[in-house]
């Protein structure tokens, strides 16, 4: 590396300038490319490297510096992403094999989960919570989740600075997932504290260590069986804790296997549709046009739901194991290697999506995005959280004649959540 060179790697690079990152992503050595870095997700930098990878190096070979990753392959194109989303006899998602993200379970503290399961182990587990998500249960959801659209927006003040995040993105999802769980209204920002402690990094400002992460953890397990005795002894209900305690492939769940599928649940019912919610309106708000176009036609809010999920994609990757020795893209990988799926990248892949960068309300075919997973792992929530997220937008344009974004909004740093931490916003109701 010549001197002076910064080594992407090692150094944070939130301080950055957007500049800097286009300058640096197409002069850094291939090899040097670790997209992994949750600096790059924090500073929104992460665009321009993808982009290269997609050109010059589809399927990337990454020795991380970062312990914790190691060894990875880099799959960034929509197309490629495809064939291994699709291909679980090829690569698996076994937590006992590492697991769905590009760091690793800690060996004494592997959380199993469905998502984390081949079939027909994960098949059988899914079923047993398929019900809260069908189309029945997601009629009998619409009016209670319209009610806390009105709700939330009745409270948030007029022409004065709130953070977005907080009072209604987090707010809203919060609430949902506990009706799901029918967890105590009182207390449900456990749910929120507990979505945020799964996916941190140690030292960023959730938590300090993954000592810490494993004891809140641990009391989560706690709260939650203190919730399946409950019900468990009950006849069976309509709620998630319910459903897995009389399950047939679930009621006999360990310990750390009902936490799994806990975080599971709470993550994915929470972080991806809270940021999706946040970054719909960040993304609109530098498309002012197209925020106009919008609002003087409403009826192009579900498809413009589903570019906001495609453009911010919430989850930014998911990981598998090669089973065994393989070639993707005319790069050779062997068994027992990890193979991360680049879903941020992937829905930005200028061969497959035109004008990937902008959000189109409009745009033909706009569930045809990676933001959901496909495959058996398809993301079991996926109309529950297009249906929130098209009540926000029906809600907040017959009430608010103006949304401003008003800074920059601050990002988490994280290479698998692509969320906001906060963002703050000024409204003017009619």
């Amino acid at each position: 590396m010549a001197d002076g060179a910064v080594d992407i790697t090692r150094h944070s690079t939130e301080w950055r300038s957007p500049d800097w990152h286009r300058e640096r992503a197409a002069s850094v050595p291939l090899d040097q490319i670790d997209m992994a870095d949750g600096s790059l997700f924090a500073a929104n930098a992460v665009w321009p490297y993808f982009a290269r990878l997609r050109r010059e190096a589809p399927v990337h070979l990454c020795e991380s510096a970062d312990a914790d990753v190691g060894r990875y392959w880099s799959v960034t194109r929509y197309e490629d992403i495809m064939a291994v989303d699709t291909n679980h006899t090829d690569f698996s998602s076994d937590a006992f094999l590492g697991g769905i993200t590009v760091r690793n379970f800690d060996e004494d503290f592997t959380l199993p989960m469905f998502i984390a399961m081949d079939p027909p182990k994960h098949d059988a587990q899914r079923k047993v919570v398929q019900p809260i998500v069908a189309p029945s249960n997601l009629a009998r959801l619409e009016p209670i989740i319209r009610q806390r659209v009105e709700e939330i927006f009745a409270t948030v003040p007029d022409d004065e600075p709130f953070d977005w995040v907080d009072k209604v993105s987090i707010e809203l999802t919060t609430g949902m997932l506990a009706t799901l769980f029918d967890f105590p209204w009182e207390e449900r920002r456990k749910l929120t504290r507990w979505s945020d402690v799964t996916t941190a990094r140690p030292g960023h400002g959730i938590i300090d260590s993954e000592e810490q992460r494993r004891e809140e953890l641990l009391e989560c397990l706690a709260y939650f069986t203190n919730l399946w005795n409950q019900r468990v002894n009950a006849p069976p209900g309509n709620d998630l804790i319910s459903m897995l305690a009389h399950g047939e492939s679930t009621r006999n769940m360990a310990p750390f296997e009902f936490l799994g599928n806990l975080v599971l649940l709470i993550v994915g019912g929470n972080d991806t549709t809270r940021n999706s919610i946040t970054g719909g309106l960040y993304g609109l708000s530098r498309q002012p046009d197209e925020f106009a176009r919008l609002r003087a036609n409403p009826a192009l809010i579900p498809s413009a739901v589903s570019d906001i999920i495609r453009w911010q994609t919430p989850l930014a990757h998911m990981r598998r194991t090669a089973l065994r020795d393989g070639e993707r893209a005319g790069v050779k990988s062997p068994k027992g290697d990890k193979v991360v799926m680049w879903y941020a990248s992937g829905n930005r892949d200028e061969r497959v999506i035109e004008q990937p960068d902008l959000i189109r309300i409009d745009r033909d075919n706009p569930r045809r995005h990676l933001a959901f997973g496909f495959g058996i792992h398809r993301c079991v929530g996926n109309r529950l959280a297009e249906m929130q997220l098209r009540i926000v937008w029906e809600e907040a344009l017959a009430r608010f004649r103006e949304i401003e974004v008003l800074d920059e909004p601050v990002r988490v740093h994280s290479d698998f959540v692509n969320g906001y931490e906060k963002m703050m916003v000024r409204v003017k109701r009619f």
